[in-house]
């Protein structure tokens, strides 16, 4: 069958069972919800606060949007397929929902990335923190992250277009996984795998050695201060960071890199959930509950809130 012939697939996400579709339902509508919320509180906060406009909250406005962008690729999908019982999925949204998984997940980790270089220059060249992350470089740093992560994902979604598919149509999995789709086709795979490991090096583990080396030298300037307090205060700076890129990178790049070695769908699922779900939701409350200005400004945009819908009203 061939892949002009293919109208759609089947997502045979979590369970078969109908008395748990409403457990799941409510689960992933929860975590849906806490996540949108969340990351775009935060997003509000810094454009809403003078005070946040500053690199580091810069990035982390587009940590969030990614984060928002990375959960609404999959999630709205999955809840709608068990509120009317169905699993499919046509063939054009499924292409369409790989090439936004790519672009928000290589974002994630290009964005983490630019984070940690910016944590290195605030620890390790303080005094020249203003003039080396000046606006100009920020956008720079941040609009090449856009950039990479748009090739990247075209690169993984093109080379899909190419294959043809055999009878079997069933997708193990809640969203169009491109590691799943990849073993439903009847076409020889080699292109799509070498571009598969090539953008996750590139792009995945390219970003993390570069997180790597940021921290080495990140860890070595906090070790020559003398005082205990002023090494807390520097490491308070970043161990939000560090949390996040650990619960990322730790199921996110765990599944790709071992799907050679594994056949197991059912590990791939469960870890997909840690980088897909929780890891966007846990990111709003990692990076405000220890940030005493993250804090404020979120203090003071709720207090504005009421006073803005009545303005609307």
């Amino acid at each position: 069958m061939e892949i002009n012939q293919i109208r759609s697939f089947l997502l045979l996400g979590f369970t078969e069972d109908p008395d748990l579709q409403p457990l799941f339902f409510g689960l992933f509508l929860s975590l849906y919800l806490v996540t949108f919320a969340g990351n775009l509180a935060i997003i509000l906060a810094i454009i809403s606060d003078p005070h946040l406009h500053t690199p580091m909250y810069f990035f982390l406005s587009n940590l969030s949007f990614a984060d928002i962008g990375f959960t609404s690729t999959t999630i709205p999908k999955m809840l709608w397929n068990i509120q009317t019982q169905s699993k499919v999925i046509t063939y054009e949204s499924c292409i369409t929902q790989i090439f936004f998984f790519f672009v928000f997940g290589c974002l994630d980790n290009l964005i983490l990335s630019v984070m940690a270089y910016d944590r290195f220059v605030a620890i390790c060249h303080p005094l020249h923190y203003m003039v080396i992350m000046n606006p100009w470089v920020c956008g720079l740093l941040a609009l090449g992250s856009w950039s990479l992560s748009v090739t990247g994902s075209l690169l993984e979604t093109l080379t899909v277009l190419r294959l043809s598919f055999c009878m079997n149509m069933k997708i193990p999995h809640f969203f169009c996984d491109l590691l799943e789709v990849l073993k439903l086709t009847c076409s020889d795979t080699l292109i799509n795998n070498t571009v598969v490991y090539f953008v996750t090096i590139v792009l995945g583990v390219f970003p993390l050695f570069g997180i790597f080396f940021s921290y080495s030298q990140i860890f070595s300037s906090i070790l020559r201060i003398p005082s205990a307090r002023g090494k807390y205060k520097a490491f308070s700076t970043c161990g939000s960071h560090l949390f996040v890129v650990s619960l990322f990178y730790g199921t996110g790049l765990g599944v790709y890199l071992s799907s050679a070695v594994t056949s197991s769908s059912r590990t791939s699922l469960v870890a997909s959930v840690m980088y897909t779900t929780v890891t966007p939701m846990l990111n709003p409350f990692i990076y405000s509950l220890r940030n005493r200005d993250m804090k404020g400004a979120l203090g003071r945009l709720l207090r504005r809130a009421p006073s803005l819908n009545d303005g609307l009203l």
